[in-house]
């Protein structure tokens, strides 16, 4: 087996069987399984996917273990030579498995790969192509200086603002919402830390494989689309809670033994201020029905 799609699902039926039915129209010369995890949902989706895809893998959990779980439950299971973190509000084309995992082949150097990735109106979702979020990149980019000055490298060190999106090159960390990783890199640096439950999982991965001598490339030969919640509407407070939690997880793990007690304490405190204003500002917004989906781990809410 080439290649194992690995897609949670919690409560995104639709979405879901919109995402399978893209898998199975793709063109590619490779063989792949798809591994569905389920963590528990409510509606409709185990039983309209298992109707519609009887091929697909599926995993029935009874409680929603999170997204980085979910995944080693896949992992665990699968046999391709590659295994592909696929978020369930996505949409691939027909030529996405067979342009990634021809990249792969010729560059055995690279551990984990992304492809370009955007948002239903076109634009690009950032957090396909990023920087580790060190003390000075996350300052900049929570406080809106890397909006600010959009061309300075220095201000834009965690989202690359200043560098093409169309054009391929090695960068820090992709998102989980598509990442391709090589087999021999999980054996070696492990799966997905579970500690981190709905973000944070896809950037600590990425620290762990480059750590371990691994090359991760961004490489927008092929496009995806991602469906992401929309910013005005009031989002339930664990979905809050778990970004800025994910953000002091990773920084205790990686950082905090680089860096002194004045530094750390500013990161956690920065931190602190940014989960209150963000409660703060969540409170302003409408309440809109939505459904919580399981998230990739990166800087956006999905839906």
């Amino acid at each position: 087996m080439d290649l194992s799609i690995l897609i949670v699902n919690y409560n995104t039926c639709q979405l879901t069987v919109d995402c399978l039915r893209s898998v199975f129209a793709s063109e590619t010369e490779y063989t792949y399984e798809v591994i569905l995890i389920d963590n528990n949902s409510k509606d409709e989706s185990v039983q309209t996917i298992r109707e519609l895809f009887p091929q697909v893998k599926m995993i029935e959990n009874t409680e929603n273990t999170g997204f980085a779980k979910a995944n080693n439950e896949g992992m665990e299971v699968a046999e391709g030579r590659y295994m592909l973190l696929l978020n369930s509000d996505t949409i691939i084309q027909q030529d996405t498995i067979q342009t990634m995992v021809a990249f792969m082949d010729y560059n055995p150097i690279i551990g984990a790969s992304g492809c370009k990735i955007v948002l239903p109106d076109g634009s690009l979702d950032k957090a396909c192509k990023r920087g580790f979020p060190t003390p000075s990149a996350s300052f900049y980019y929570a406080f809106g200086l890397s909006k600010l000055f959009p061309n300075k490298p220095e201000f834009n060190q965690y989202q690359l603002g200043y560098l093409n999106p169309d054009v391929e090159y090695p960068v820090d960390c992709l998102v989980g919402a598509f990442m391709l990783v090589r087999r021999e890199t999980i054996e070696q640096v492990g799966g997905l830390d579970e500690t981190f439950f709905m973000y944070g999982e896809d950037i600590d991965w990425c620290y762990r494989i480059k750590q371990a001598g691994w090359g991760i490339h961004y490489y927008p030969r092929t496009t995806i689309i991602h469906y992401k919640g929309g910013s005005a509407r009031r989002r339930p407070f664990k979905i809050i809670y778990e970004f800025h939690r994910a953000m002091i997880l990773f920084h205790r793990k990686h950082y905090r033994q680089k860096y002194n007690i004045f530094v750390n304490g500013a990161v956690y405190a920065g931190v602190g201020l940014k989960l209150l204003l963000s409660l703060l500002t969540n409170r302003l917004k409408p309440i809109r029905p939505a459904t919580i989906t399981q998230s990739s781990g990166g800087v956006e809410v999905k839906s």
